[in-house]
């Protein structure tokens, strides 16, 4: 998902609208999580980059999404850019504590 959300909608409260783009976001990810993996992965993993535009966004984790879409709002912005990029995601062996 590459997207630029509008924070101003001529009909929409801007709570409305905001509950709207985190239900969006979350439901793709719901989709992409229900996707079928890869034989050698162990799960679905995501790329996010969150700015004002395109240009500006950064590189940050799924977790602070909605954090993020908060900080857009309290700081008014009129619309941001969320990218999220889905890719087989590989746990790392844990080693056993005797073995160092």
């Amino acid at each position: 998902m590459k997207k630029t959300f509008a924070l101003t909608h001529p009909k929409l409260k801007p709570a409305r609208l905001v509950d709207a783009i985190k239900y969006e976001v979350k439901k793709y990810l719901r989709r992409e999580r229900n996707k079928n993996l890869p034989a050698d992965a162990d799960f679905w993993d995501f790329d996010c980059r969150f700015g004002a535009t395109e240009s500006q966004a950064d590189v940050i984790k799924v977790a602070q999404i909605n954090k993020h879409i908060d900080h857009a709002v309290e700081g008014q912005l009129t619309s941001f850019y969320l990218e999220i990029l889905a890719k087989p995601g590989y746990r790392t062996p844990m080693l056993d504590q005797d073995e160092e």
